[in-house]
């Protein structure tokens, strides 16, 4: 179906993580596996407390992770606590630390964080090996179903977005209304008159324009619907050279990039503005 808002789906926060363990890299590794993740360690405008209210009444049903080890002005346990206790159903909540603690330290903070507070998302040690922490929070995410509903994270394309495509000698032309690294949503322009196009009908060659980017690919119409606008909505399933679902590698990555600038860049500047506006409604409030 058309989006309605760009703020949908799944996401992972890691908050106050250090990017020797987490790196800033890891994000838009961890999209082409279906995770839309982001970093949150700057408090110095904005209390934690607040930013992770934010996040949990912006995107709901959101992955949480604390990075235990992080002095950013608050008692950890109390913390995640008072959160699990305050937004409950909402949201799930993991909690990362560095390696390096006794058995005995690893055993009590598993008791209290696991059995205590039942935290869903784990108690993580990380090593100091950013490859094997990628391969840990990895599993982690993927257990807890980072991805949610939707295997590949989506854009909400703007008016420049558009594809074209031949159908039966006519041209039938319109806007890209969302797109993955498998699949567009497609909205022919209605002043063009085309044949009706049946369900499963292969496409050989559509040319698809998204963010500065153009390719051609062939693509197989999935879904079809009336909008109820006298607009119709196509889903096409995109086919690699050879045949196979989705992009060629060397596509998928340039897509897959401009999937991430648009769906992140969304995200925090919607968080920012609704920090910034906090702000202006507590002028005086302690930042830490």
């Amino acid at each position: 179906m058309e989006a309605q808002t760009e703020i949908e789906g799944r996401k992972t926060f890691f908050i106050a993580p250090d990017t020797t363990f987490v790196p800033e890299s890891y994000l838009e590794d961890f999209l082409s596996k279906g995770y839309e993740a982001y970093i949150i360690r700057d408090f110095r405008f904005y209390p934690i407390y607040e930013q992770v209210k934010i996040i949990i009444e912006t995107c709901p049903d959101s992955i949480l992770f604390f990075f235990i080890d992080s002095d950013v002005g608050v008692d950890w346990g109390k913390f995640i606590k008072f959160i699990q206790d305050e937004f409950q159903e909402k949201v799930l909540i993991g909690v990362l630390y560095a390696k390096g603690r006794s058995p005995e330290q690893k055993a009590a903070l598993e008791k209290y964080y696991l059995f205590d507070l039942g935290l869903q998302c784990g108690c993580i040690e990380l090593e100091y090996n950013k490859e094997k922490n990628f391969s840990i929070i990895d599993k982690v995410m993927f257990a807890n179903q980072a991805c949610g509903r939707r295997k590949n994270v989506r854009a909400i394309c703007d008016a420049t977005s558009s594809a074209n495509f031949l159908y039966q000698g006519a041209v039938v032309k319109g806007r890209v209304s969302d797109i993955s690294v498998s699949h567009f949503s497609f909205i022919p322009d209605p002043s063009y008159t085309f044949p009706d196009i049946p369900v499963y009908t292969k496409i050989d060659e559509i040319t698809v324009s998204f963010k500065g980017m153009r390719f051609k690919v062939p693509a197989n119409l999935v879904i079809q619907r009336e909008l109820g606008d006298g607009r119709i909505l196509q889903v096409f399933l995109m086919l690699k050279s050879n045949g196979q679902p989705g992009l060629d590698e060397d596509v998928a990555e340039r897509v897959r990039q401009r999937i991430y600038t648009v769906v992140t860049e969304k995200v925090k500047e919607t968080l920012l503005e609704k920090c910034k506006k906090w702000k202006q409604e507590h002028p005086t409030s302690d930042h830490s």
